[in-house]
């Protein structure tokens, strides 16, 4: 494989830092074997970190609940991130810190005697939705496919147990939709890959309360809506209000705050993203702005 086929990047591995095209793992890293891992992804715009300690806190707390450790501390990994950022020369950025179970020096079985590795890599900012498609919105289906039960994996740890969402997915494109929400079986809504779901109905806004990741864009969200007077119930949220809802919208670090505006091949309200939708997209673009919500890259 050449370099051309690589983004543009910077990764940061065994101490030093390389093109993403040498950033490569053992393939007996229990991170690529089993999906024992975990990681977390923080957005620059505009040469400035986006929440950055609320995800590092999550990424420290995913860590330690899979018995995990970090080579360094946070100021150390706050450094790095930074350095992978300007080193690849970018303002808009995706940037991804992981830790991996790792390798076993003796081959053991034993996740205990693994030593676990920690990477970290910066990308040109990826979208979900792109802000020229935002008054279009996402067309969305609810799949059959039941998300994995929280009893099962903790969904409040950042993982990569995504072969639900890739089955969902492929069952989306195939009527016509392009992403997918899944349940958790019990006619829930849960959530999509990478994304948290809302729903806007007679000025309340629902998300729900199980089975779905603490995302830092669904925390954004809500705590604008506690900005602007607006209530949200975290709460089970059944698919049949999802597809009563005047407004839905979904949050990802990858494209913020975006409407969904066609669910099941029928329009969500009417087809186009609502007021409240819309009110918060506008917030959340101006706290990229503010001091108090950013971390600049170059200091």
């Amino acid at each position: 494989m050449t370099e051309q086929n690589y983004p543009p990047g910077i990764a940061y591995l065994d101490g030093r830092y390389v093109p993403m095209s040498e950033a490569k793992i053992s393939v007996l890293d229990w991170g690529f074997l089993r999906s024992d891992a975990t990681y977390d992804v923080v957005h620059t715009w505009r040469g400035r970190f986006f929440r950055l300690d609320r995800h590092l806190e999550r990424f420290e707390r995913s860590v330690a609940k899979l018995r995990m450790t970090l080579p360094f501390g946070r100021d150390e990994l706050v450094e790095v991130l930074r350095g992978c950022v300007s080193r690849a020369g970018l303002e808009d950025a995706y940037v991804e810190m992981i830790c991996t179970r790792g390798v076993s020096p003796t081959f053991s079985r034993d996740p205990r005697d693994a030593v676990n590795r920690f990477i970290a890599f910066a990308v040109p900012f990826g979208w979900i939705l792109r802000p020229e498609a935002r008054e279009r919105g996402l067309n969305v289906a609810v799949s059959r496919v039941q998300r994995i039960p929280p009893q099962s994996v903790d969904p409040t740890v950042k993982n990569y147990h995504w072969l639900d969402l890739v089955a969902g997915l492929f069952e989306a494109y195939e009527r016509g939709a392009e992403n997918v929400i899944l349940t958790d079986g019990e006619g829930n809504v849960a959530e999509g890959p990478g994304f948290n779901v809302f729903a806007v109905a007679q000025g309340r806004v629902t998300t729900p309360d199980r089975g779905v990741l603490e995302g830092i864009t669904r925390l954004t969200a809500i705590e604008l809506c506690a900005e602007l007077g607006r209530p949200v119930d975290i709460a089970a949220l059944p698919v049949e209000a999802l597809h009563a809802a005047d407004e839905v919208f979904v949050t990802s670090t990858a494209g913020g705050i975006m409407p969904l505006t066609r669910l099941d091949d029928r329009p969500v309200g009417d087809g186009r993203p609502g007021p409240v939708t819309r009110t918060l997209i506008g917030l959340y673009w101006a706290k990229h702005e503010d001091p108090a919500w950013t971390t600049a890259v170059r200091v």
